[in-house]
């Protein structure tokens, strides 16, 4: 664990207080994690020292915000606490903050190292309105002279067409197991965190390539329990254990349709939502090595459809055993169903 990765300028009583996620947020960007072609990228203008107008695209939590504040720190250096300004555009979203917060930054004057530019940073700019958007690309040819901008979105096609003309565009990918579980590991080393095998397991399955999402799972299972387990994470994340699921999986592969609703109902009188079962089975579908790739194609293909569904409102029971019932119809002998 280097020493950027801890939050600098606070005493180790301040910093055991906060989140996690942020005490070793990364400070340059050689210590981010994963998107290697990608950072590689940004490293080469943080040493050119030419900023263009960027667009990082991705998932939550595999770090493009975290990357674009390394880079304005590495351009900028002492000068980024002044020069750079940083909105999240799913609060900040209106035309009157372009008009007002934006175009202001934009205007002030800030002394910088030569050649450096302000930088603007709009986390979840995908969530900006048509007019607010359209105002900024506005405002990105006024200033092109003394600011530039990162966009931080997970759906780059919801930027217009003029921004993204404007920018270079870099796609992040979803992190992988290895690369999460060697930062947890340096972590837990860190924090003295006690853990078993099965309960960081548990934490990347739980948060699914989501690296932000992996760290507070950390933290919460350790403040509360004091012991990294499966049980434990499970229990913090709140989600239907993988082991159940399983259980339910092998069911409809053996066409045993009254064993794998039983279990379903099960789940839903523990209080867990359609989405959260659904959700869940699906990543578990994912890696069940005991199916053949054209039978786990079909059950991801009925997952799929009863997702679609559930986010369409209708979250029921009926829904999930509707969808229970087809799994076990795709493997079970076609005279079953003879009339």
């Amino acid at each position: 664990m280097s020493a950027m990765d801890v939050d600098d300028g606070k005493s180790s009583a301040e910093n055991y207080e906060l989140p996690w996620v942020e005490k070793y947020r990364p400070k340059i960007l050689k210590d981010i994690v994963g998107n290697e072609d990608t950072v590689e990228r940004l490293s080469t203008i943080a040493k050119d020292g030419n900023m263009p107008n960027i667009i990082l695209s991705g998932l939550p939590g595999i770090g493009k915000t975290t990357s674009i504040l390394c880079l304005a720190r590495e351009l900028l250096g002492e000068a980024h606490k002044e020069g750079v300004m940083e909105l999240n555009a799913s609060d900040d979203r209106g035309i009157d903050v372009v008009r007002n917060r934006i175009k202001a930054f934009a205007q002030k004057k800030v002394t910088l190292p030569p050649g450096r530019h302000k930088i603007i940073i709009l986390d979840e700019a995908d969530n900006m309105t048509g007019g607010a958007q359209q105002a900024l690309r506005r405002t990105m040819e006024i200033y092109s002279n003394t600011t530039r901008f990162a966009l931080a979105c997970n759906q780059s096609n919801k930027i217009i067409e003029p921004i993204q003309s404007r920018c270079a565009v870099l796609r992040y990918g979803r992190l992988t197991d290895g690369q999460i579980l060697k930062r947890l590991i340096e972590i837990c080393d860190f924090e003295n965190v006690p853990r078993n095998d099965d309960g960081l397991e548990a934490l990347i399955f739980t948060a699914d390539g989501d690296m932000r999402q992996a760290i507070n799972n950390l933290q919460s299972a350790f403040y509360g329990f004091k012991y990294i387990n499966s049980e434990n994470v499970f229990k913090v994340c709140d989600q239907p254990h993988p082991v159940v699921i399983h259980n339910i999986l092998e069911s409809c592969s053996a066409g045993n349709v009254k064993e794998a609703l039983a279990s379903v109902k099960e789940l839903w009188d523990q209080g867990y939502s359609a989405l959260d079962i659904v959700t869940t089975l699906f990543r578990v579908v994912k890696s069940y090595s005991n199916l053949d790739e054209g039978t786990k194609l079909e059950y991801i293909k009925e997952i799929g459809f009863a997702h679609m569904h559930i986010l369409e409102g209708v979250q029921s029971l009926v829904q999930l055993y509707g969808l229970i019932s087809k799994m076990c119809k795709i493997t079970m002998k076609p005279e079953y169903f003879i009339v």
